[in-house]
């Protein structure tokens, strides 16, 4: 009997819904959607790695195989088989990480590596990136579906959530997918919640505010530092745009290609060195589509030697002399020892280059010996293609999604090319020639060496030397993008200064028997005059830091110009540099890059490119649909409390007397119900005051109220009221309103 009347009472009960839908559907749809939005990071994580079909297959099997345990299995049997999945998923993981790195493994350094992903580490930089992203996905995308089936939804969301949170925490979530994460969890709890409670009044209001304030926060609350920029270098210069330096050389172990940028003719450095080069201060593998990841870890300098290159090579011994504090170690290829102040403090990257540990003061001078790889044109054409599966597997890397026509002209623009040097040179070329040097670019939207390829016609060092890599990549050619400074001012026989406006991105090709070798493919000539400008115009404006003793031509009749080494590193057919120095001084590229796209006039302003000038800025899509939502959100929390029945009561207060006693009544009584309504319930729609004033007397309506009642009625349908009457009504709405307003009592009594 009691079963029945449980079933009974269960199938009778009403089914909330919100716009005709029930609330349960809304709360296991929502699960979906914050499933789907940690399934959406994963995804564009495998993308990049080169997983995203294996990726899809994986996804759509767990959601099936947690749809049908959610039908058939209880759910401590659920939970086991949960284990068990995510267990599996890491075993693979650690089983598919390179020998060298299985030997390092230790509880200290699965700790901190923990700790270092929970702190802003990109899971892009993981080398086995794209097996620990299978690796995480079953586990909780299983129990969170498989709790979600079976309608227990705060759990499903818990779990969802610490999953997408993870990638919030490691930085690799957009603001777009947390921002849908977390509406739909907290949706997905609120719409359970009325499931469950009912939604008399406030539960809906409650889900809404509570929903408009996790989104606000989760877009405007940076729990973590980002990457790029840098604490050091400051991201400023004309026209308000972020400097090449700041976006380039000092970004951390991740570059976002950005739309206009600008420069900085501040001195950073001085070299003395015995041959100019460039100065290198990072290498980036792993291409995103929106810009570049250095994967691995870095190790500490422990003294001694480090690797050389491949092939032959000649030692080149630089001594670097901060004239702003640095957050790199800017060095010629290859590093192989370190010296001076900075020595115990020093990295080493898994490309071979150097960072400090800390920031390399003014006047903290290092030492550096590098040996600088040693080729011809002839030798390197003479190299194979049997490439290390280290250098296969990081450098001929494509995201998923580039597309056949990026793969169609890289074959085009190589299609006489032999050999990996010979379709080196061509994408160099082809480069130089098709495309104008810009600062003064619009950010574009998917992949950016496609963007380029196909849809600008300008653009500066960061997109030629992305284009080049993604089209040598495409060709099987290893190639990686890498930045620095080039050589900077000459101002002795071997010392060079070098400013914020040096810092550059170029290419390195990998070569069998020689190692990485150096590509410029960004055109040099009009850079080379925009330096000439810049420089000028900084010191015609009196900026201090662009110029040091050597440099200072204030007393000179003419500016001494910066140095004009050849134009790329290049090497011809006789083994010479196009100038005609020996290949062995290696001379370097151009001085200067990132110079371009504004033009200084000769009055401080600035020529912009046909079509621009200052427009107002439109918020993003992002931005108004966050407003939105907290604007929501405020009207959602005045209606849940009740603010404005609370002013409107608060105003009932005082009652100023009228010329008309029946006036006077109607104000007292409509007093008196703001009262009733607030302690009780409001006058229903068609309810007679004194049906609704009996039907509130078993509650401890007096009989004061009740003659206010009364008197109410005979003004309205009866003979009329008295003064007497009017005065009698306003002095009982008096009592009871004041009574309830405390502060209104205390100055009254």
């Amino acid at each position: 009997m009691t079963t029945a009347n449980a079933s009974s009472s269960s199938t009778n009960s009403p089914t909330n819904t919100v716009f005709g839908v029930p609330t349960g559907l809304l709360a296991t749809a929502a699960s979906l959607v914050l499933i789907g939005a940690f399934l959406a990071v994963v995804y564009d994580i495998t993308n990049v790695v080169g997983r995203r079909d294996q990726f899809v297959l994986l996804a759509a099997g767990t959601l099936a195989l947690a749809t049908v345990v959610g039908w058939t299995l209880r759910p401590r049997y659920a939970l086991a088989l949960a284990v068990l999945i995510a267990a599996g998923g890491f075993a693979a993981y650690f089983l598919a990480l390179p020998e060298s790195q299985v030997a390092l493994l230790s509880p200290e350094r699965l700790l901190a590596d923990t700790f270092a992903l929970l702190s802003g580490l990109s899971a892009l930089r993981l080398l086995s990136a794209d097996v620990w992203a299978l690796a995480v996905t079953p586990g909780p995308v299983f129990l969170a579906w498989y709790l979600a089936v079976r309608g227990r939804i705060a759990p499903a969301v818990a779990v969802a959530g610490s999953g997408l949170g993870l990638f919030v925490l490691t930085t690799d979530a957009t603001g777009t997918l947390t921002l849908l994460g977390v509406g739909a969890g907290m949706a997905a709890v609120g719409f359970d919640g009325i499931d469950r409670f009912g939604s008399a009044g406030g539960q809906l209001d409650v889900l809404t505010v509570v929903l408009a304030a996790m989104v606000v926060l989760s877009a405007t609350v940076t729990v973590l530092p980002g990457t790029g920029g840098s604490p050091v270098i400051p991201d400023e210069g004309v026209a308000d745009q972020p400097t090449v330096e700041a976006s380039l050389v000092s970004a951390d172990d991740r570059i976002s290609i950005v739309g206009s940028i600008s420069l900085s003719p501040q001195v950073r450095f001085e070299v003395q060195s015995t041959s100019p080069d460039y100065w290198q201060t990072a290498t980036f593998d792993r291409y995103t589509g929106d810009g570049w990841v250095r994967t691995g870890d870095t190790r500490d300098y422990e003294g001694g030697r480090l690797a050389g290159p491949d092939g032959p090579s000649r030692l080149v011994r630089q001594t670097v002399t901060p004239a702003t504090p640095l957050d790199s170690m800017p060095a010629a290829w290859r590093p192989v020892a370190v010296s001076g102040a900075i020595e115990n403090e020093t990295l080493v990257t898994q490309q071979g280059n150097l960072r400090p540990d800390r920031a390399v003061e003014i006047g903290e001078t290092y030492n550096v010996t590098s040996a600088v790889p040693q080729y011809t044109a002839a030798s390197l054409r003479r190299t194979g293609t049997d490439y290390p599966d280290e250098i296969r597997e990081r450098y001929l890397a494509l995201p998923d999604s580039t597309s056949d026509r990026v793969r169609d002209r890289a074959a085009e623009i190589t299609g006489d090319a032999e050999t990996p040097y010979d379709k080196a040179v061509a994408v160099e070329e082809w480069l130089e020639a098709n495309k104008e040097y810009s600062l003064r670019v619009s950010r574009p939207d998917g992949d950016i060496a496609e963007s380029f390829l196909f849809e600008m016609d300008a653009g500066y060092c960061t997109y030629y030397a992305s284009t080049m890599v993604v089209l040598l990549r495409s060709e099987g050619v290893p190639a990686r993008f890498v930045t620095g400074y080039t050589t900077g001012e000459r101002v002795g026989d071997d010392r060079y200064v070098v400013r914020g406006l040096d810092s550059h991105a170029w290419v390195e090709v990998y070569f069998e028997d020689t190692g990485w070798v150096r590509f410029d493919p960004t055109p040099a000539g009009p850079r080379q005059d925009a330096e000439s400008t810049t420089l000028s115009d900084a010191r015609t404006e009196g900026q201090t830091g662009v110029d040091t003793n050597e440099t200072n031509v204030e007393s000179n009749e003419t500016e001494q110009p910066t140095t004009t080494a050849n134009d790329t590193a290049t090497p011809t057919e006789n083994g010479s540099e196009p100038n005609g120095t020996p290949i062995d001084s290696n001379a370097p590229g151009p001085n200067i890059d990132e110079r371009l796209g504004i033009t200084p006039t000769g009055d401080g302003t600035t020529e912009e490119d046909e079509g621009g000038g200052l427009v107002p800025e439109v918020p993003s899509r992002e931005t108004v649909f966050v407003g939105l939502v907290g604007l929501l959100g405020v009207v959602a929390g005045v209606r849940r409390t009740r603010l404005p029945a609370h002013l409107r009561f608060a105003t009932a207060a005082y009652q100023r007397r009228t010329d008309s006693p029946a006036d006077d009544v109607f104000r007292a009584y409509d007093r008196l119900e703001l009262a009733l309504e607030r302690d009780y319930r409001p006058r229903r729609p068609g309810e007679t005051v004194r049906a609704y004033l009996d039907s509130l007397s078993r509650v401890g309506v007096d009989e004061r109220t009740r003659q206010v009642g009364r008197l109410y009625e005979r003004a309205k349908y009866g003979d009329g009221v008295t003064r007497a009457d009017a005065d009698e009504a306003v002095a009982a709405a008096n009592a009871v309103v004041r009574a309830r307003l405390p502060l209104v009592r205390r100055w009254t009594d």
